[in-house]
């Protein structure tokens, strides 16, 4: 099955970078040593690259699209984005960036519930990666698929099927 890696939409970012999610004003700062994992473009900032921390609701603008009620699955978190205006991602696939670092795939369902989730251990590949998204989006009830830092728990971007399901 095809699917879709998906960063943060550049209108979201901006609707952001005014009032988080949480209603609050983002906290702007220069990542003085870089490496501030950026859900714009799913890359790292450089060193110096002005950026800001704010909280972010993944599920809620899905939601809304497709009527989705997740309930108490409507969680939100602290992220990092570019500051300013981003390109987005510059590539297709599973982001470098990401590559090789613990993450936590989480399923969930079309009406927003968590239907289970599989853990990339550090030292995984792009095609382990790749695997363990196609397994999850055999099953039909899966909508959508979050990917988070296991060490965290914090949402890094989105997986979606090519075709969305009903």
């Amino acid at each position: 099955m095809e699917f879709e890696i998906r960063a943060i939409d550049p209108t979201v970012v901006k609707e952001l970078l005014d009032t988080d999610d949480a209603g609050r004003e983002p906290r702007f700062m220069i990542d003085e040593s870089g490496g501030s994992p950026l859900r714009c473009c799913l890359a790292k900032a450089a060193p110096g690259e002005r950026i800001a921390l704010l909280s972010y609701a993944p599920l809620r603008r899905w939601a809304a699209e497709t009527g989705a009620d997740p309930g108490p699955y409507d969680e939100q978190g602290p992220i990092f984005v570019h500051a300013g205006t981003c390109p987005g991602p510059q590539t297709s696939g599973w982001p470098a960036a990401h590559a090789g670092s613990s993450r936590v795939l989480r399923a969930y369902g079309t009406a927003g519930a968590i239907l289970g989730g599989t853990l990339l251990p550090a030292g995984h590949d792009p095609a382990e990666a790749t695997q363990a998204i196609h397994t999850m989006l055999a099953d039909p009830q899966v909508a959508l698929i979050h990917v988070r830092a296991l060490e965290y728990g914090c949402f890094q971007f989105e997986i979606r099927p090519a075709e969305p399901r009903a």
